[in-house]
């Protein structure tokens, strides 16, 4: 069964259930994220004892907000959709992501997931195929790298792609200007105080690493077929991790409805569970089978 049938066989009731949003739900996941990241930025600010340890929870939690910018680009963590947008741009500003423009990329994305040239999250390159590639890509280079090149070309009216709908080519123009001037300004700030590196830059340098093999899991070794149960992995972790990245390691039940939020992506599972082709017991495990298939 593909995910169109499994969607389709779903009784209606049952589907309106599981797209239910709320705010309540979003709000309290918010709250105790963001007091987890308060907590670790006050640590180190104030430079608690062995306050330099802080800094690797520090940088996974800012560079996980890309799974809550990812949700918001769907509208689905909040009910209310204003609160979608605002919450979607703030934590985009942290690690250099453009929410606008990265809204219509991760659409493309869900058009064309896993192949091999349409899908925008390629570009027409193959994942990391050797230990060279993997260690460049995991050191999050290229993400940054290209998110600079996206900025300045965004905000020099250099908006050519194909999936950026016209009508928002002056949003997404703008946008880029704003979030310049807001590195620019972070920067200046560095000839004063060096807060902003202790708590921000250095950290979400430490911790992209883990992201980006958290993000490797959701698509890597999967085959470039139609079905989402199929080239889109549901990776089986602990509730810390599903709860850093808002229940996204349910990765093939999202491809499959992205309508359904993060909070009844759990009980969306008990649908998919039996027809889910790409799967990993951990983390460790993903990492390791795509070790084996480097080797190979």
């Amino acid at each position: 069964m593909d995910h169109r049938a499994l969607i389709a066989s779903i009784p209606p009731e049952t589907k309106d259930r599981l797209q239910r949003r709320s705010d309540r739900a979003g709000l309290i996941h918010l709250a105790i994220y963001f007091g987890a990241l308060a907590a670790c930025s006050a640590g180190i600010v104030v430079k608690i004892p062995f306050w330099p340890l802080l800094m690797l929870p520090q940088g996974v939690l800012l560079v996980f907000l890309f799974t809550l910018s990812h949700e918001c680009t769907h509208k689905t963590p909040f009910k209310s959709a204003w609160i979608n947008e605002v919450v979607g741009h703030l934590v985009s500003v942290p690690i250099c992501l453009p929410f606008t423009w990265f809204r219509y990329f991760h659409l493309a994305h869900h058009k064309w997931t896993n192949h091999p040239t349409k899908d925008p999250e390629l570009d027409g390159k193959p994942r990391p195929d050797n230990w060279i590639s993997l260690a460049v890509y995991l050191s999050g280079w290229p993400y940054w790298a290209g998110m600079v090149h996206v900025l300045f070309s965004n905000a020099r009216g250099q908006i050519n792609a194909k999936y950026l709908p016209i009508r928002q080519h002056r949003s997404i123009r703008v946008e880029a200007i704003v979030l310049l001037a807001v590195y620019l300004f972070a920067a200046t700030s560095l000839l004063f105080t060096p807060v902003l590196f202790w708590v921000w830059m250095l950290p979400v340098i430490i911790g992209q690493p883990f992201l980006r093999i958290y993000l490797l899991a959701e698509h890597g070794l999967c085959p470039p077929v139609a079905n989402m149960l199929e080239n889109s992995r549901t990776t089986f972790t602990n509730r810390l991790i599903r709860f850093l990245a808002w229940n996204m390691p349910y990765h093939a039940e999202h491809h499959a409805f992205p309508n359904v939020p993060f909070h009844q992506l759990p009980a969306f599972h008990e649908w998919t569970c039996t027809h889910l082709k790409s799967t990993s017991a951990g983390y460790a495990e993903f990492t390791a089978d795509y070790a084996r298939a480097l080797e190979r």
